[in-house]
């Protein structure tokens, strides 16, 4: 990927090729070296440096305390139960909140994920019959989702096998085993080196969560097996954002691209800034998320919906220092993946294009705007980039008045073309996966032709 983020921070560069994983993380282990969890409850999420946090939190009043617990003290009917109950249990103390985040789970309407964080979470407040009850159906419902390869089923079965893995000597190391080895290893992976994209945006939640128990609890850092695409992961998920705003009564969301534009999903929309509070407590120090962290930390894009306030009080960190995102390019391009998302500018009026998961879209004037490939604009300039339609011409004039990247969308995938630009002599290069081909040199200052055939 060709995202380069280089950051001014009192004068000293940061590059983003240093990008430090975890040193004490591991690579994909051997097939015979055996899954272990050797921590204690709560083993999920509230490790002990997050845990002192949160219960600081508490202590301090901080606007995310206060606003959780007036839900929860208030009695709101919380969309997630479990959860939220488990995790104000953890915080505060309260018995009564955690036997009822106990009863939920053990109800008709509990998922597999709330379940494994409200076994884990509750662990002191369960009796010795409570608990053999309790892990039993745990397992059977992990057992039982085992034929979905989808990444919060994925995820949710990792929960659970973390959770459990003291309580049965067989299942939850097999399961942990089948879902690093033979789902990781053997299927996202592989997929991601082949330049598979699967791993939608609207996973990126679920993803994180998978990457935390892993981590946390098995030391494995599952970004090893591809840390380019991990390194540029979360620049890619702030650059997919339609530019601007939604003003929910709650709060205001930005709204992540989706190849089927339609009303907002603002539980998607909370799932996704979530997605970005994990990704900066799982690599604090990456300028990557530092850059997010500045995106973060604005108080009027924080969560205060009875879905959203658990995953804001839970992740974020408002100590951790940021970086301003004005330091992001305003492009990103994943040649290997085939998507292009660009902005003019970061202003919630600026302009945006979107090339991604089979469609392209641009936005302007606060509406995202389908582009039909066989009926495509004849050229965008975006301040930052231009586009030019390979359907409409194989003949463009650009005029840019500095050094900036052209690229002609909609040819055929992974075709090599014969490229003429301002008379010179013509030069070979190949369409991406999907079609894209990326100009970096044409001459700026002066109109100049494009000839490609």
């Amino acid at each position: 990927m060709k995202a380069v983020l280089v950051l001014a921070v009192c004068a000293a560069a940061v590059a983003l090729g240093q990008v430090q994983l975890r040193p004490q993380a591991q690579s994909a282990a051997p097939a015979a070296d055996p899954i272990v969890v050797s921590t204690a409850h709560p083993r999920l999420f509230l490790r002990p440096a997050r845990l002192r946090l949160l219960r600081r939190e508490r202590e301090r009043t901080s606007l995310r305390w206060e606003q959780f617990e007036t839900l929860m003290a208030g009695g709101a009917a919380m969309p997630e139960p479990g959860f939220a109950g488990a995790l104000y249990y953890q915080v505060a103390g309260d018995k009564p909140a955690g036997r009822k985040a106990i009863a939920w789970a053990l109800g008709p309407d509990a998922d597999l994920r709330q379940m494994a964080l409200v076994y884990d979470w509750c662990q002191d407040l369960l009796s010795d019959a409570e608990r053999q009850n309790f892990a039993a159906r745990l397992s059977r419902r992990m057992t039982d989702s085992a034929a979905d390869a989808g990444m919060a089923a994925a995820r949710s079965r990792a929960l659970a096998a973390v959770a459990l893995f003291d309580d049965f000597p067989d299942t939850p190391p097999r399961e942990l085993e089948r879902l690093i080895h033979q789902w990781w290893d053997g299927k996202i992976a592989p997929a991601l080196k082949d330049g598979r994209h699967i791993v939608s945006r609207d996973d990126a939640y679920a993803l994180y969560e998978l990457l935390h128990a892993i981590q946390d609890n098995v030391k494995l850092d599952l970004r090893e097996s591809n840390p380019r695409f991990f390194k540029e992961y979360p620049i890619e998920h702030l650059l997919s954002y339609y530019p601007a705003a939604y003003q929910a009564p709650e709060n205001d969301y930005f709204i992540g691209a989706e190849s089927k534009p339609g009303e907002p999903d603002l539980r998607l929309a909370a799932l996704s800034r979530a997605a970005e509070l994990a990704m900066v407590a799982y690599d604090a120090n990456a300028a990557e998320t530092q850059v997010l962290q500045g995106w973060l930390m604005h108080d009027k894009y924080l969560m205060r919906s009875a879905f959203g306030t658990p995953y804001e009080f839970l992740w974020a960190n408002p100590y951790q220092p940021g970086l301003s995102y004005y330091h992001v390019p305003l492009v990103f391009y994943a040649p290997e993946f085939g998507r292009l998302f660009i902005r003019s500018d970061w202003e919630d009026s600026a302009e945006w294009f979107g090339h991604f998961d089979g469609v392209m879209q641009s936005f302007g004037d606060g509406r995202v705007t389908a582009i039909d490939p066989q009926r495509p604009p004849s050229q965008m300039d975006l301040t930052e980039a231009v586009i030019c339609f390979g359907k409409t011409s194989g003949k463009f004039q650009v005029n840019l008045e500095e050094a900036q990247p052209v690229f002609i969308v909609g040819l055929d995938p992974k075709r090599v073309y014969q490229v003429e630009v301002d008379d010179e002599e013509m030069a070979e290069f190949a369409a991406d996966p999907t079609g894209i081909l990326e100009l970096d040199d044409v001459p700026s200052g002066k109109p100049v032709g494009v000839r490609i055939k």
